[in-house]
């Protein structure tokens, strides 16, 4: 049986196979790459292809990670040490191998990484996607050449997508053929937060008020601000879950009351969820955070968890205007906005609205719509040839 036999061909207008470049590691946190890409696999076959580790003894080579029958996890291994040419050099010949007794015509390039061009830019797939997720040029340690190949990259795109609203709103000018789509939300995952009554046992031990945060914790999280909360609020137990990256260990606060538990499973999640009173985005205002649309804030609410927030614009706007999220911009509102969300309780109001607002909102949608802009490529494209 071949690869194609596993695919379902509910959609045929678009090409069989996607070759995903990504910055992120597909085990890493599980977030808009995995939840589109799995879906993609439903109906292609889908490569995804992770930085380079370097480990390999001598000559490079790929591994290869296959988590279903129609999607694969491609992870280079190359010598340490390489130069920049060198690690491109390397770069190409692994793709040009992988991709040398295919078709073309029958690829799609789905980029997350602008820095993937310095080594397929020779290629020339049927299409070339942009899903612009973040700004990365804006977080620390970006490479220099991002915003150049960046620029190349909107150029060769024929269609791309935005991971939020203010983002597409600093992109639009930029590509003839660009759109907006927010991070979006597995309700039902989350949902079952709602009723699990046991949490997990590192955290069941925890006793009191607890208020949560989960995802990265890097230069984006604002550690003076939990610093601040715990200290203000002793009875408060701060529960922080996920990997600690770009920042110094020995930096974050420390208080009796503030817990790291370390990363969790996507499956995880809704169990900790199911003990949190109240639910944190405490993320700075700086340029790594003007574009940013936090996958978690749907996530929170599908839980049924109220939020407080700082004044993220992707989450002003929708969430902050429609009374979901509170929004607080100073340490002290921000304080005062949870003490107040706390008092208040859960009504069934607030929660009624949340699911109004989540009624029509899923990654099943978003990819929905992505997957019709794609084959609405292919379309013009026949009639183009015809």
């Amino acid at each position: 049986m071949t690869r194609n036999d596993h695919i379902k061909g509910s959609e045929e207008s678009i090409q069989k196979n996607l070759l995903c470049f990504s910055h992120l590691r597909w085990d890493f946190v599980f977030q808009r790459p995995q939840h589109l890409l799995t879906r993609f696999s439903q109906d292609v076959n889908v490569f995804f292809l992770e930085e380079p580790f370097f480990d390999a003894d001598d000559a490079s080579y790929l591994e290869v990670d296959q988590k279903s029958p129609t999607l694969l996890v491609i992870r280079p291994h190359v010598r340490h040490g390489l130069s920049t040419e060198e690690l491109n050099k390397a770069m190409v010949g692994l793709l040009n191998n992988f991709l040398a007794h295919e078709d073309l015509q029958e690829w799609m390039f789905w980029y997350y990484t602008p820095m993937a061009l310095s080594f397929s830019a020779h290629l020339k797939p049927a299409t070339v996607i942009f899903d612009c997720m973040d700004e990365l040029s804006a977080f620390d340690f970006a490479p220099k050449e991002l915003v150049d190949l960046e620029g190349k990259l909107l150029r060769i795109s024929d269609v791309v997508f935005t991971g939020g609203r203010s983002l597409y709103e600093a992109k639009k000018h930029q590509h003839g053929n660009i759109y907006s789509f927010p991070s979006s939300i597995d309700k039902q995952h989350f949902a079952t937060s709602r009723s699990i009554k046991t949490e997990p046992e590192d955290q069941a031990g925890i006793t009191g008020v607890k208020l949560g945060f989960f995802g990265v914790i890097d230069e984006r999280f604002d550690l003076e601000l939990i610093d601040y909360l715990a200290a203000q609020k002793p009875e408060w137990q701060i529960i922080l879950i996920g990997p600690v990256v770009k920042i110094d260990p020995s930096t974050l606060p420390k208080h009796p009351n503030i817990h790291y538990l370390g990363q969790k499973s996507y499956q995880e999640l809704p169990g900790y969820l199911s003990g949190w009173d109240l639910a944190l985005i405490p993320f700075k205002l700086n340029e790594s955070t003007r574009f940013i649309s936090p996958t978690k804030t749907p996530e929170y609410l599908a839980a049924g968890v109220p939020v407080v927030s700082t004044p993220i614009r992707d989450v002003i706007n929708p969430y902050g205007l429609q009374g979901l999220v509170k929004i607080a911009a100073s340490k002290e509102e921000f304080l005062l906005a949870a003490e107040t969300t706390l008092s208040e309780h859960q009504s069934a109001d607030w929660l009624a609205e949340v699911d109004l607002f989540l009624a029509d909102k899923s990654w099943d949608h978003t990819y929905s719509q992505m997957k019709k802009k794609i084959a609405l490529l292919q379309t013009q494209d026949k009639l183009l040839a015809s």
